[in-house]
């Protein structure tokens, strides 16, 4: 085949190179020469895949920068980089030496805890900062577990105490929401929290900090400075203890609400079991407290708790803890309080209990206390029950007006104690039963009658009411006055008491001496000043609902002298032997028994046919006396049956007066409703009392009845009927 250049002795082909560069006899030669030429091709693909230099110095002078400045910030940062490792490594190391033993870390409690139980052994109420045991990630219910982990941090197993994905989460929820990036959520992994619960290894300090609360706000400022720390001790915490230890620790020192710290004391506080013994649906509603506690505490609402439980259990089925059966199980059978938290009855009866005992053991103590108290919650309940219904039907919806009530035993055991209107969640309000001093006016009458009685004069004794003038040194003449603006002429000490009277109480007063009206008075337990001037004897003085309380008390045992009391026996939790303990309130005799007999059939006729008829109870004889002071700026009544004495006061905190309101009135009407729920159900006894064949009568005292029939014979029982018109017009202001 012809081809383009000449033909020659090998094929026909003529070379088209000259052979001058080809030495005869060597036939290697051409082979090595391919392989160079076969070289060529790749040199030249390697030199084309270089980046050709720019002929614009302007471009080359801008790229030559930009790649020593790269050059120049990679060389810091991985200086700086392994710097900083080098750093976080003796950081975490150093904190890591410094870490307790894992024991150690459970309890960090500052404070110690009261629990209180009632007369039947029963917890009712506690104090402080409550620590149920140490508890371990062995020792709870899984289901508790699992919430914990599913609502706080799901990737707590994974990570090494600090989650970079949770951290970005949170910045980003919180810039679109408003927020700053470390405003809202932290995006702190469970072991970050733990290392704020430790408060980063800082002890409470009383010299830096004023209280613990203050510590504890400190202990959890969100600073970048105090994210970093943080950090840095979790990865420590992480290196010292196992992921179930980190887990103990939380569980023992989160606070959920209503003085709990810890999950086997909120549990033991809100469903009166261990932790190990929870269900789900009170597992999710335990760890549904650790975002808000006081506002999730099921004891300030239940159904909010509930609601936050049921986010709780979604979050357990989505990570795969329990299965769609379960969640719905749970859901519709939520967790409930036990009879103890429900009822959360008893806080002002737990507030004053916490004062009988020394302060180191009580409200300030560091120790775990047990109190045993003379408590009754039946009783209590009566009381609580007896005050909303009365203001539920007969007081004026809106009313700011408040009442007290106490109940005790003879012996001056209080068996319950309300302290103002507002009834549940009660720590550290106000306690107007024993805080509140207030005039008692004619339920003081009874001390003025015990001190005549015990020196000589009788039930039937007679006595002028008629008009006297007392000249007071300092004041002048004063001249008393009976309720009805009128005079009764010649009654019995019975029935001036029993109309209550204010001058018969007055001479009499006088007769005996008021140095020893005040003397009974001081002796039967009320400690308060009393007035000095005859005014005494109508209750002038002031006084507080427990004070009378527990003086009607020494009247009902006999005439000894009670001193309330709550409290039976104070010891260490674990201990079985009581540091202090009280077995009753008698002391010494005040009246004999002969003169508190007399003045016990005086005031059961207060209460069968005088001012204080509202109280009368079917079936059980009652005692008692009713008090309205000047203006009705307070009204009480006074009252016992064989078994209880029980106190009610009425008034406004202002001192503001009552409308309508009078001793033998409403504050009668809540001492019935309190006694008959006590009384449903429980035996009647007899009142200890004088019983004579005939009521007392005076020469003329028929004719005088029966012409004052109809009418207002004195004292509360004209405020009585007056009060009833004003309250059925106007209702109480």
């Amino acid at each position: 085949m012809a081809g383009q250049g000449g033909t020659g002795r090998n094929g026909g082909k003529k070379r088209l190179v000259a052979e001058r560069r080809y030495p005869a006899g060597s036939s290697a030669k051409p082979k090595a020469r391919r392989k160079t030429v076969a070289k060529k091709p790749k040199a030249s693909t390697r030199r084309k895949s270089s980046p050709k230099r720019s002929s614009n110095i302007f471009v080359r002078v801008i790229g030559g920068t930009i790649r020593w400045i790269v050059r120049l910030f990679w060389l810091i940062f991985s200086r700086v980089a392994l710097a900083g490792a080098v750093v976080l490594g003796l950081a975490v190391f150093y904190i890591y030496t410094t870490l307790p033993p894992f024991s150690d870390q459970l309890d960090g409690r500052a404070r110690g805890s009261v629990t209180l139980t009632d007369r039947s052994g029963t917890v009712f109420a506690w104090r402080g900062e409550q620590f149920g045991g140490q508890i371990t990630a062995d020792t709870v219910s899984e289901s508790l577990k699992d919430a914990i982990v599913a609502t706080e941090d799901k990737r707590f197993y994974k990570h090494l105490g600090v989650s970079p994905r949770g951290i970005a989460s949170a910045v980003k929820i919180n810039l679109s929401e408003g927020r700053g990036p470390l405003s809202g959520h932290g995006g702190s992994t469970l072991t970050q929290q733990v290392a704020k619960l430790l408060c980063l290894g800082v002890p409470f300090d009383p010299t830096k900090w004023k209280n613990q609360t203050e510590y504890e706000a400190d202990c959890r400022q969100g600073s970048m400075v105090r994210k970093i720390k943080e950090a840095v001790y979790a990865m420590a915490l992480e290196v010292r203890y196992s992921k179930d230890e980190i887990l103990a620790i939380y569980m023992n020192r989160a606070y959920l609400g209503a003085g709990a710290n810890g999950f086997e004391a909120a549990s033991q506080r809100y469903f009166g079991k261990s932790a190990a013994n929870v269900n789900i649906a009170e597992s999710a509603m335990l760890a549904g407290l650790l975002t808000a506690p006081s506002r999730f505490a099921p004891t300030n609402n239940l159904k909010r708790s509930q609601e936050r439980a049921g986010i709780v259990l979604l979050l357990m089925n989505q990570q795969g803890m329990i299965t769609d059966a379960e969640r719905a199980h749970a859901k519709a059978n939520p967790a409930v309080l036990s009879d103890a938290a429900e009822q959360r009855a008893g806080g002002y009866f737990a507030d004053w209990v916490m004062g009988a005992g020394p302060d180191f053991l009580t409200r300030d103590t560091t120790e775990d206390v047990v109190i045993e108290t003379t408590f009754d919650q039946r009783i209590q309940n009566a009381a609580e029950e007896a005050l909303t219904w009365v203001f539920d039907n007969k007081v004026r919806e809106g009313s700011e007006a408040q009442a007290a009530i106490v109940v005790m035993s003879a012996d001056g055991a209080v068996r319950g104690m309300v302290g103002g209107r507002k009834l549940r969640g009660v720590s550290g309000a106000f306690n107007r039963a024993t805080q509140a001093k207030r005039q008692p006016g004619s339920a003081f009458k009874p001390f003025v009658y015990a001190a005549a009685l015990d020196l000589g004069w009788s039930y039937d004794s007679p006595i002028l009411d008629e008009p006297i003038t007392v000249n007071i040194p300092g004041s002048g003449d004063w001249s008393p006055q009976n309720y009805d603006r009128s005079f009764h002429g010649l009654v019995t000490v019975t029935d001036a008491m029993r109309h209550s009277y204010n001058i018969p109480a007055v001479k009499l007063a006088m007769d005996v001496g008021l140095e020893n009206v005040r003397t009974v008075a001081q002796m039967f337990g009320i400690e308060s000043d009393l007035a000095q001037g005859p005014a005494l004897a109508l209750g002038a003085s002031e006084s507080t609902l427990l004070e009378m309380t527990g003086a009607y008390a020494g009247i009902l045992n006999g005439g000894s002298s009670v001193e309330p009391y709550g409290l039976r026996s104070l010891r260490l939790k674990g201990d079985s032997e009581p540091l202090m303990g009280q077995e009753g309130g008698l002391g010494e005799r005040v009246i004999t028994p002969a003169a508190a007999e007399q003045l016990i059939y005086m005031m059961y006729n207060v209460v069968q046919n005088g001012t204080g008829a509202r109280a009368r109870l079917d079936g059980v004889e009652v005692a008692g006396k009713t008090g309205t002071t000047q203006a009705a700026r307070d009204a009480w009544f006074m009252g016992f049956t064989a078994d209880y004495v029980v106190g009610v006061w009425m008034g406004y905190d202002d001192n503001s007066p009552l409308t309508g309101v009078t001793g033998g009135g409403l504050p009668a009407d809540i001492w019935r409703e309190t006694m008959q729920r006590i009384q449903a159900g429980q035996p009647s006894h007899p009142l200890p009392m004088l019983r004579p064949a005939s009521p007392p009568r005076v020469p003329g005292s028929v004719a005088q009845s029966s012409s004052n029939s109809g009418s207002r014979q004195g004292g509360d029982k004209a405020q009585n009927v007056l009060g009833d018109i004003l309250s059925t017009i106007f209702g109480l202001n």
